[in-house]
């Protein structure tokens, strides 16, 4: 698998941190500390991406499939 940015928003609210990535709607987290946050928006991300890949695979097996690089 080749390697990923992302954009990671991080927000204080309250005693917590808030977080989410910009790009993908539905990865959201907090965290008590920045450590803590940006690891379980870590966690977050990968599950999202693991789990729609998942779906797409299994509920469009006869799609065709490549890779889509984008230059920034």
């Amino acid at each position: 698998m080749s390697k990923h940015e992302y954009t990671a928003v991080f927000k204080k609210s309250g005693k917590w941190i808030v977080a989410w990535v910009e790009e993908v709607p539905g990865v959201n987290t907090q965290g008590r500390t920045m450590k803590e946050a940006r690891e379980n928006l870590r966690d977050a991300l990968e599950l999202v991406l693991d789990e729609n890949r998942r779906y797409f695979a299994k509920e469009f097996k006869s799609a065709k499939r490549e890779s889509l690089i984008l230059s920034a």
